[in-house]
């Protein structure tokens, strides 16, 4: 049997499978690869292809991951224990890209192509949400004339390569929704434009329109960019309301329906277009639109309350996305 580094508590020393499996669904495992987050591109305030890297069960600041192929801001993202996808965004032509990309989350480097989304040659903003196959971008400033919204629903295998396939249509053509989800529901909240309170899911292993799920507190757009749940809570944080950046984290029950109720707020006081992400029990917001963008809080996904400081981005930077190798999804 393998010799793993020593764990703390009863059992360390040689690693049982049934122990490194309850390593592994508690966060606990030693190996930092196994619980890391990515937050990716941006704006600095010019377009920016970085992406930074942490481990959620930590604090501190960011480290260098590597780059995406274009600088770019206002992607979508989507990922599995594995890999991590990062489709769409705005480009430095102000024309978008339907371009995906992705990155093997345990290593670190630059992003390889993928293929292209559906939703035609314009998709900034798309949001998104994935479990352990299935990878699904919701919404976009779509297609042709610029400035199109789109309410399409594509999805991809996230451990294959190529172009994404049609799942079906939004309740409405929306983009920076808010994205969260468990491994068998995708929920997507809020949205331009304009400003929507709407919550809409889909089953992700199935294909089909998106179903009315209940409503946000306000009318809310550009809401963080990743998913931040623990398989029955999902979180959406940060966003605009009456266009002015707000710090508010709502949450919402996925396995049900219904309104999403008060979590608590953000550190700063306007959060717009945060990047967002999460294990199991952490949620991560990172990059705000407002005061020091490098900032990145974290909250207990189980609990409610107000979020701590965690660290910083290696650059700061608004409309980041992010993604996780460890989410509620998986």
């Amino acid at each position: 049997m393998a010799q793993f580094p020593s764990k703390t508590g009863p059992n360390s020393g040689v690693w049982t499978i049934e122990d490194v499996y309850n390593a592994r669904i508690s966060d606990n495992w030693p190996d930092a690869l196994f619980n890391r987050g990515i937050f990716s591109a941006g704006l600095t305030p010019v377009k920016t292809n970085i992406m930074d890297y942490v481990t959620i069960s930590s604090t501190g600041n960011a480290t260098d991951f590597g780059d995406l192929d274009t600088d770019l801001f206002s992607c979508g993202s989507v990922s599995n224990s594995t890999r991590g996808v990062v489709g769409g965004g705005g480009d430095n032509a102000n024309t978008g890209v339907n371009t995906m990309q992705y990155v093997a989350i345990a290593t670190t480097g630059n992003a390889t192509d993928f293929g292209d989304l559906n939703a035609g040659t314009r998709v900034n903003g798309p949001a998104g949400v994935s479990n352990s196959t299935r990878g699904i971008f919701a919404g976009a400033e779509g297609a042709v004339p610029a400035y199109t919204l789109s309410n399409v629903i594509d999805y991809i295998t996230i451990d294959t390569t190529g172009n994404a396939t049609d799942f079906g249509d939004l309740l409405s053509a929306r983009y920076v929704m808010g994205g969260t989800c468990s491994t068998t529901r995708g929920v997507f909240a809020g949205g331009n434009n304009p400003a929507t309170n709407v919550i809409q899911y889909i089953t992700i292993a199935s294909i089909g329109n998106a179903t009315d799920f209940g409503d946000l507190n306000d009318p809310r757009s550009r809401i963080g960019s990743g998913v931040q749940s623990n398989g029955t809570r999902g979180l959406f944080s940060g966003g605009e309301v009456s266009g002015a950046g707000v710090n508010t984290i709502e949450y919402i029950t996925i396995a049900s329906t219904g309104n999403a109720l008060d979590f608590g707020d953000l550190t700063a006081a306007t959060a717009s277009s945060v990047g967002a992400t999460s294990s199991k029990t952490r949620a991560l917001a990172a990059g705000h639109n407002s005061g020091p963008k490098n900032i990145i809080d974290y909250v207990e996904i189980a609990t409610t309350g107000n979020a701590t400081d965690f660290g910083d981005l290696t650059v700061g930077r608004l409309y980041v996305t992010g993604m996780s190798n460890v989410h509620g999804g998986l």
